[in-house]
Parts: C-alpha cells; sequence; structure tokens
C-alpha cells in the first residue's frame, strides 16, 4: 500500500480599519494573501497566524474561517481566514518581496493569479461561509 501525502496550507485576507487587504508578493508567485504549509504539530489557526507574521511582519488576530479550497489531484487542502492587524509593522522576508495594505479592488487587479483573487472574493463574501471548493 502506497504511503500517501497530502498537503494542508492555511491563507489569510487581513482587513485593516481602512478595509485595505494585506497582499504579499512572493519571488516565485507575485501577489498573494500570506499564507503557507501547516506545519506537524502545529494548528491551522497557529500557522495562519505564523505564516503572516513571517511573510509580511503583521500581527493578526482570526476573525472568521472561511472555507476550504481543495485541490483534489494534487492532494492540498487550503483553509482560508478572515483577520484583522494588530500588531506588528509591514517587513519583507525571504517569502516576500513587497508588502502592503491595499483598497479591495486595486488588491483584486494586483493578485497574480485569478484563483487567488476568487479565493479573496469568496472570503469577503460572509454568506457564503464556510464554503468548500474542490477541484
Amino acid at each position: 500500500m502506497a504511503t500517501s501525502k497530502h498537503f494542508l496550507s492555511a491563507a489569510t485576507v487581513v482587513l485593516n480599519e481602512e478595509n485595505e487587504i494585506l497582499l504579499i508578493k512572493g519571488p516565485a508567485r507575485g501577489w498573494e494573501m500570506p499564507g503557507g504549509v501547516v506545519e506537524e504539530g502545529e494548528s491551522i489557526e497557529a500557522a495562519a497566524i505564523r505564516e503572516t507574521l513571517e511573510e509580511s511582519g503583521i500581527e493578526i488576530a482570526l476573525v472568521a474561517f472561511c472555507g476550504i479550497y481543495q485541490n483534489v489531484t494534487n492532494s492540498i487542502c487550503n483553509t482560508l481566514f478572515l483577520a484583522k492587524p494588530i500588531g506588528g509593522s509591514l517587513t519583507t522576508s525571504l517569502e516576500s518581496v513587497e508588502v502592503g495594505f491595499f483598497p479591495i479592488e486595486q488588491a483584486l487587479e494586483m493578485v497574480t493569479f485569478s484563483t487567488f483573487s476568487d479565493r479573496i472574493r469568496h472570503c469577503l463574501d460572509r454568506e457564503s461561509h464556510p464554503f468548500l471548493v474542490a477541484f
């Protein structure tokens, strides 16, 4: 029997008091919301908070669980949260060459992959929570 390998990730849509979205520009994938792989022994919530801080310098509080995007073919589950900033300062890292808060419409145009902008839109539509999108 083959050993199964699944990837679980956590990402955040962080909205500040001006209703702007936090985006990071990764060196490989361009503009996107912060997030990454959940480490062994780590909760999904802790991963979302850690990845946001590591990639942007922004400390967050999770506001709501939005849902899950599942890439069935590649065995990847991406969990998504709404969050608000509670501290820190915008800082780049090895995983982000630029970071910033942007008005929602501008952010949606900046995001490199349409699948990521779809996820942001889905997270902003609170009536759709929780969602499960499998592809």
